[in-house]
């Protein structure tokens, strides 16, 4: 499925993709592309970026950048912007994020530390680096992606959460300065998706209390309400689910939430368990 006819005129020629070399940012990647869009695509694996580069220029004959690149390092602003420069880019995809799931007090520091350069530290200065180049050109658009879990605190994914509530704060404040300008912001929050985040975390797509989405048709959301900001969740059961949840009461929602989570961990590690038993 298409996006809208003039798709390509108000966010082309050029969009920043982070995160693009899986999940949800592959499949940001390979939509702009189909509407012949120019790309910049960053993330950490180079060989993996070099490969689904060269497949969307030989499929979509397009020019394609791609930045091996960690967003947790101190300097990556500089370097994207380097690349970036000479380029009319009309779209800021800021999709790379990691995830930590657990007993918080079971985490190293420098875990969180990366976890906090990368969630929120990365796109509050992509924002800052992009934004007046975009509003300058008053026309564009910035997506970040979110997760239902910036919505509430859940126990057991608790740093995530907390950079998510962070992300969300950002893009909807954004969108609140930038609404009669012309640019386009939009948080994107899906719930649990079909990526490599999932294992990652230790969790298996088989337990999602509410089973999962695919990346593509989170992308595509994404991209087809990329006007409807501040915020969209992607998916009716995910709507109907955090909907649910925001209405009770508040401790119940935060117990709830970490049930959730607790219990699909304990079933992902029991059937690893089992899996490596009957090997």
């Amino acid at each position: 499925m298409g996006l809208a006819k003039d798709f390509k005129q108000r966010y082309g020629p050029w969009a920043v993709v982070t995160g693009a070399s899986s999940g949800i940012g592959e499949q940001f990647a390979r939509l702009l592309a189909a509407e012949g869009i120019h790309l910049i695509l960053v993330a950490r694996r180079a060989s993996v970026l070099e490969s689904l580069a060269e497949g969307l220029r030989q499929q979509h004959s397009i020019q394609v950048e791609v930045l091996s690149l960690d967003l947790g390092s101190a300097d990556f602003v500089d370097t994207l912007l380097e690349t970036c420069a000479g380029l009319d880019v009309g779209l800021v995809v800021s999709n790379a994020g990691v995830a930590a799931k657990g007993e918080y007090l079971d985490m190293e520091p420098g875990e969180l530390t990366h976890l906090l350069n990368v969630n929120c530290r990365a796109p509050m200065l992509l924002a800052r680096a992009f934004l007046p180049g975009l509003t300058e050109r008053g026309v564009g658009g910035f997506l970040i992606t979110g997760s239902l879990e910036g919505f509430q605190a859940y126990p057991y994914s608790i740093p995530y959460a907390a950079t998510k509530a962070f992300v969300h704060s950002l893009g909807e404040g954004l969108w609140g300065e930038l609404k009669d300008s012309g640019i386009d912001v939009l948080v994107l929050a899906p719930g649990a998706t079909d990526t490599e985040l999932l294992p990652l975390s230790g969790m298996d797509v088989r337990d999602m209390p509410m089973g999962v989405m695919s990346a593509e048709s989170v992308a595509q959301i994404g991209l087809e309400r990329l006007q409807a900001g501040p915020t969209v969740i992607a998916g009716w059961l995910n709507r109907l689910m955090m909907g649910m949840l925001l209405a009770m009461p508040r401790r119940w929602s935060i117990l709830a939430g970490g049930k959730g989570i607790k219990d699909a961990m304990e079933k992902s590690r029991a059937r690893q368990q089992q899996e490596k038993a009957d090997r």
